[in-house]
């Protein structure tokens, strides 16, 4: 059985992969940097599992998921995500995800999500699956000024949102800052708002921006 884990962080694929390859010696672990090396990773040879994340410089998780579920329908998607905003978990899934983890979640939480998207199952954190549930009762069609937005859109948006400056943005996607300026640009025409605290102000009233969550993890 074999997994392939796609995260543009040594690290994270060091501690990662050793964690389960250490409660899975069952299972061989492949490793790739971003979407693109993804992508060609799978048309090689077909992993069981592609553990996804979702900041990718290049294709983002997304893209890459959307385009590997195109080619292979019966691929096993899982995201694991530093990010816990519910649109941007929302889209995974509609991207093919069968499952969606935090980077924050506990090991044996990452460990049982695998277990069970192998076995055909969907999981979901439960932390988020409840934010999940709760919000669909309330607006089961989510926030409708959110539907347009592409996964690079969002990204950015959350990543502004978090106060993170546009040359970080910019080095953490692999875009100059003058096309993050320009999404900027872009994100306050679609969503009618005229300046960053406008951008702010609206990613609290959708969930994007929680104030009592942790508005310092993606300045890390």
């Amino acid at each position: 059985m074999k997994i392939l884990l796609v995260d543009d962080h040594a690290v994270v694929r060091l501690g990662c992969g050793g964690l389960l390859r250490a409660l899975l010696p069952e299972v061989e672990i492949a490793e790739a940097a971003s979407g693109e090396e993804a992508l060609q990773q799978v048309q090689a040879s077909i992993p069981n599992l592609v553990i996804m994340d979702i900041g990718l410089p290049g294709i983002s998780g997304l893209e890459a998921t959307r385009r590997l579920r195109q080619r292979l329908p019966q691929l096993r998607v899982l995201f694991f995500s530093m990010h816990d905003e519910l649109p941007l978990v929302r889209q995974a899934l509609d991207a093919g995800g069968a499952g969606y983890v935090t980077k924050g979640a506990a090991p044996e939480v990452l460990v049982e999500a695998v277990r069970r998207v192998l076995a055909g199952y969907s999981y979901i954190e439960q932390a988020l699956a409840t934010r999940l549930a709760c919000q669909r009762s309330d607006d089961p069609a989510g926030d409708p000024r959110l539907a347009g937005m592409t996964p690079r859109e969002m990204e950015v948006f959350i990543m502004l949102a978090h106060g993170v400056p546009v040359r970080q943005i910019a080095e953490r996607l692999c875009i100059s800052g003058k096309t993050v300026s320009n999404h900027m640009t872009l994100l306050k025409n679609k969503l009618g708002v005229d300046s960053l605290a406008g951008l702010v102000h609206l990613a609290l009233e959708t969930g994007v921006l929680r104030l009592a969550g942790d508005l310092g993890q993606m300045r890390a």
